[in-house]
């Protein structure tokens, strides 16, 4: 579960990299940058991206179902292990630009990791 959650925290860990690359090198990228986060979107976004995290860690962990149960204890295992990616990511110097250690991602994250493992509710 651990190694999941370090996979999908390392994808983000990379948008965030490239997304602050395109912010310093192109005054169009910080246009579109400000306009969407200046607007009602700019709530959504971080909740989306969360969302996206959680569906992501379940997906993941269907492609290696051999080693793992998946049932609703499992579920709730992968979400704390997605949230202390969240917590080491506070300790590296990266803007949190798409996800930081909210509630909005702690709520996101589960709505994403419940939504697409709704089959192993049981």
């Amino acid at each position: 579960m651990l190694q999941i959650s370090a996979l999908v925290n390392c994808i983000v860990v990379g948008l965030e990299l490239f997304l602050a690359w395109g912010l310093i090198q192109s005054e169009v990228f910080v246009k579109v940058f400000k306009l969407l986060f200046a607007s009602s979107l700019g709530i959504l976004i971080p909740f989306a991206i969360a969302v996206g995290m959680g569906a992501l860690a379940v997906y993941f962990l269907e492609y290696w179902q051999q080693q793992f149960l998946l049932n609703r204890v499992s579920l709730w295992v992968l979400i704390l292990c997605v949230l202390l990616g969240l917590v080491l990511k506070l300790f590296l110097p990266i803007p949190a630009y798409l996800a930081s250690l909210s509630e909005t991602s702690l709520i996101g994250i589960t709505v994403g990791v419940f939504w697409k493992g709704r089959p192993y509710w049981r």
